[in-house]
């Protein structure tokens, strides 16, 4: 059977819990194909209503990028191509629970500890710097000492430090924050940092290996 008559923008993201704002969103980043026209309106059939539920599961439920996610939603693609999609992300929401998983065990052995100003009085502090942070890094036992020692983290430095004190300007490269790549600046909304997902994800698989200790 052919699809019955579809329903409006408003109803179709109602469906959902979702605001027509949204669905136009996707629309634009490629999740969603354009549904068909009645008098100029939107109308969402029952093929595009469960496309949507698909586009949901994605991005909201499986917190997948927009761009990986309309591979699983337009339909026209081979298996294998939204299938790695898929695959891909997994791997990025496996690293975020590693990641919380360390955080959660930290959280709690920090609630045991019985001092009431865990700076001034707690014993393990040095050590759980040593093993938790990029100061184990460098072997010097004074924090002063220590700090004098460590590299400068330049590539994460965005802050003119030669202006005068407080005025802290952020210096505008026009470059990709991982591979220096030329970025091409919205006219309008949040200005971009990355030249492609694979670059954020990148930077931000490098930050959770730099948290977990892997890396200085």
């Amino acid at each position: 059977m052919s699809d019955p008559v579809g329903v409006s923008i408003g109803q179709a993201a109602a469906l959902y819990g979702l605001v027509p704002s949204t669905l136009r969103w996707w629309e634009a980043a490629g999740v969603l194909p354009e549904p068909p026209r009645i008098n100029g309106r939107r109308v969402y059939p029952e093929t595009e209503l469960r496309r949507i539920g698909l586009a949901y599961l994605c991005c909201v439920v499986g917190g997948m990028p927009l761009d990986q996610a309309a591979l699983v939603t337009t339909g026209t693609h081979p298996n294998r191509e939204w299938r790695s999609a898929v695959h891909a992300h997994t791997g990025v929401v496996q690293a975020r629970i590693a990641r919380l998983r360390g955080a959660l065990g930290y959280l709690a052995h920090l609630a045991l500890c019985p001092d009431d100003d865990v700076v001034r009085d707690c014993e393990h502090l040095e050590g759980e710097l040593a093993t938790h942070t990029p100061r184990g890094f460098v072997a010097e036992d004074v924090l002063v000492t220590a700090a004098r020692a460590f590299p400068p983290a330049r590539a994460r430095s965005h802050r003119d430090e030669t202006a005068r004190r407080g005025d802290e300007t952020p210096v505008p490269s026009g470059r990709c924050a991982v591979c220096a790549g030329a970025l091409t600046q919205p006219a309008r909304g949040r200005k971009r940092v990355y030249c492609s997902a694979a670059c954020r994800q990148n930077r931000y698989r490098a930050t959770a290996r730099h948290q977990s200790g892997e890396l200085p």
